[in-house]
């Protein structure tokens, strides 16, 4: 596993159920892997590692590597900083029907009740 991902899945903690949705929280410390370079001086958590997030999640939740074919949409309506928890919600994937085309998601990302990020997603189990 890369460095980036491990550092991911060290930072969930409370993966838990919620009906037909799974919910994480994150938390990056100051010398997480993704904050170097962007930007110095002001880290700010790069847009791949909310959607790493996301993936890190269904990993751990579903027991299996996933794979991301395509991102279908992804908006990002703030920055996250260092040592700021946010929250990322999306649906189970349950049994992993997969088509031709893939497992398509919708997840979002949160701080405090601000929405930071809405995604969609096409994976592959």
């Amino acid at each position: 596993m890369n460095i980036l991902m491990q550092e991911i899945k060290n930072s969930i903690s409370n993966l838990e159920e919620s009906g037909d949705k799974i919910k994480a929280r994150f938390l990056f410390p100051p010398d997480f892997t993704g904050f170097k370079g962007h930007f110095p001086g002001r880290p700010v958590l790069p847009g791949v590692c909310k959607i790493q997030a996301v993936i890190a999640m269904l990993e751990i939740w579903h027991q299996k590597n996933i794979c991301i074919k395509e991102i279908s949409m992804a908006k990002f309506f703030a920055p996250v900083f260092d040592n700021q928890e946010i929250v990322v919600t999306t649906s189970k994937m349950t049994g992993f029907h997969e088509t031709s085309g893939g497992i398509k998601i919708k997840a979002s990302v949160t701080s405090n009740g601000k929405k930071i990020s809405d995604l969609q997603l096409l994976l592959r189990a």
